[in-house]
């Protein structure tokens, strides 16, 4: 075939880039080399690439699977090897770069069970790679690198923007929002952030901005997702195409078009770049700090990789770090992986001074703050179906140490706190309690089967017959507590009447260890549970274990079975609490 350009392995001079790299990106390709030598491939190393010669022995298939954003800007780079015959190992590179919605594919690879045909994922954050990682039979993913970032803000049509007093006015998050929430004031749409990082950032960015201004118990948080809900797409892709195209009186009148939206900087200057000018967005960079997507190069099943392929994937990810690289980044939107930008970039988006756009973007979300706001997501937009079993054991009838009232008093008024407070009428809720032998042979009984909430029957609604039930509950006299078979009873029954499209759950409260002497063993209950688990339809154990007289290894082992929680409260008190935080939780890991 000739001789093809030579670089450190495979570069050549035309594209090289001498500039100093930051230390994250260096790291990552030295340990990914690291990796390649360990797999049997004696190399040669010149700096921090590869320099195995120039001649192209054969090709490199590799396949490389992108969020849609930047996934034009790496077929462009793939092309750009292809065209100047860039080698890995002497082998030519083809690259085949898809689009693929990067919560399906983390949804895919995280039930371990789907068929993949790509070597290299790159979605557009690395929240992605964290919820494939939460499931240990998932398949394996290695992120290498960080290849480009965006900025997430939000962008207004121009008659919008200007009466929120773009470019010289800057608004905090919360002060945004609650400015375009208010009496509906702006059309405000975003993308669900259970399925898109872009809104998944920002929601957390906005909660996080909430409780520091003093929204200690996530209501004002709550709220504004509440509202956001009404607005909101399915992806990203599906937002950009809800935007009113002008200023014409009849879009800006239509209330099935939004007037802004939570997007990327990318996403911005790629609607603008097709846009006409009236209808080119105004981009308003929020004052206490920019979430921002940052695009992980990832090595998929890496181990089933040949020698050739990780070589050839971490040689494509060193020629996106070249000065043509760069460029090709840019000319499709993207910043830098270290945030910085260039003007042209930053002001086809939409940006002018005084909006802090050129400003380092803020420290990134904790995992758990973003489970929480998942979580939060969940219980507050999506509607949860939720059994819970209350133990009516004799022991319930103990006293709470300070309060002078019994376990089961103040159980039960903080259950009827959590039925008023923490849920709708959309919700459904049920109730069974447990005790020994208490309905003949079984160890509980069903008090009120599980339905919505907002459902009337006879004079009264669900709502209402749970009510009556949590205050008719009463310690059994000389019963004990029956756990086991009665959670693996209720688990059954959560699992047989499960409802697609909500938050699916079981919710058992106890004041002690298992006392059935009749009843199957904790190991068995564990590997029944385990076994009518399925990640497709998810029903988590939420055990919540009350007073001294309670085993919390034995709660939490239980839970564990079923991708649910065990938690300890000394005070019934802290049941509302608990289970507001176990749902949200939850809600988090089953998304």
């Amino acid at each position: 075939m000739g001789r093809h350009s030579s670089m450190p392995d495979g570069y050549g001079t035309a594209a090289a880039d001498h500039r100093p790299r930051r230390r994250g990106r260096t790291v990552a390709i030295a340990t990914a080399l690291v990796l390649i030598v360990a797999a049997g491939t004696a190399v040669a190393l010149r700096t921090d690439l590869l320099n195995l010669g120039d001649t192209c022995e054969k090709t490199v298939h590799l396949s490389v699977a992108a969020s849609p954003d930047i996934a034009p800007a790496l077929r462009a780079a793939a092309s750009e090897a292809r065209k100047r015959e860039l080698t890995s190992d002497g082998n030519c590179l083809d690259v085949a770069v898809s689009a693929r919605d990067s919560s399906k594919v983390a949804d895919a690879l995280r039930s371990g069970k789907d068929a993949h045909d790509f070597q290299v994922w790159v979605p557009d954050a690395d929240l992605w790679i964290k919820r494939v990682e939460q499931n240990e039979k998932a398949t394996k993913v290695s992120p290498t690198g960080t290849v480009a970032t965006s900025p997430i803000g939000v962008g207004m049509v121009p008659a919008a923007a200007k009466s929120f007093g773009w470019p010289e006015k800057e608004y905090s998050w919360t002060e945004l929002a609650g400015a375009a929430l208010k009496d509906d004031t702006l059309r405000l749409g975003a993308a669900d952030p259970s399925r898109s990082a872009t809104g998944l950032l920002a929601l957390t960015k906005l909660a996080a901005a909430s409780h520091k201004a003093g929204d200690g118990d996530g209501t004002q948080a709550a709220a504004m997702a509440k509202i956001l809900s009404q607005r909101t797409s399915d992806s990203d892709s599906q937002l950009m195409e809800t935007v009113a195209r002008d200023d014409s009186g009849a879009e800006q009148g239509n209330p099935r078009r939004n007037q802004a939206l939570i997007l990327s900087e990318q996403a911005a200057y790629a609607h603008n770049a097709e846009a006409s000018d009236s209808g080119d967005l105004r981009l308003f960079y929020p004052k206490d700090g920019s979430p921002e997507l940052n695009y992980p190069f990832t090595l998929v099943d890496e181990t089933s990789l040949s020698t050739e392929e990780s070589r050839a994937a971490v040689r494509f990810m060193t020629l996106l770090d070249t000065t043509m690289g760069h460029s090709i980044l840019r000319k499709y939107g993207f910043r830098g992986e270290d945030g910085t930008t260039s003007d042209s970039v930053s002001r086809k988006a939409g940006a002018r001074a005084p909006q802090p756009y050129a400003e380092p973007t803020t420290e990134p979300a904790s995992d758990e703050e973003i489970e929480e706001t998942l979580g939060m997501w969940t219980i507050t937009v999506q509607s949860a179906r939720v059994l819970t079993v209350v133990d009516a054991s004799a022991s319930m009838a103990n006293p709470v140490p300070g309060r002078g009232e019994s376990r089961m008093e103040v159980t039960k008024a903080s259950m009827l706190a959590a039925l008023s407070t923490s849920f709708t009428d959309q919700d459904d809720i049920g109730l069974w309690e447990f005790s020994t032998h208490l309905d003949g042979t079984r160890d509980y009984k069903k008090l009120v089967p599980t339905a919505r909430l907002g459902d009337r029957k006879g004079s009264g609604t669900q709502r209402d017959r749970l009510s009556a039930a949590f205050t008719s509950l009463q310690p059994v006299t000389g019963g004990a507590t029956g756990l086991y078979d009665t959670t693996l009873a209720a688990y059954k029954e959560a699992r047989s009447t499960y409802k697609k499209g909500k938050f699916n759950a079981v919710v058992v409260v106890t004041d002690g260890v298992n006392e059935d002497p009749g009843s199957i063993s904790r190991s068995t209950l564990v590997q029944q549970l385990q076994s009518l688990t399925d990640p497709e339809r998810p029903v988590p154990l939420i055990a919540i274990a009350v007073g001294p007289d309670t085993d919390k290894d034995e709660i939490e082992q239980i839970a564990a079975a079923t991708g649910g929680s065990g938690h300890q409260v000394s005070d019934p008190a802290d049941i509302q609490k608990v289970i507001l935080q176990a749902i949200i939780e939850a809600g988090a890991k089953s998304n």
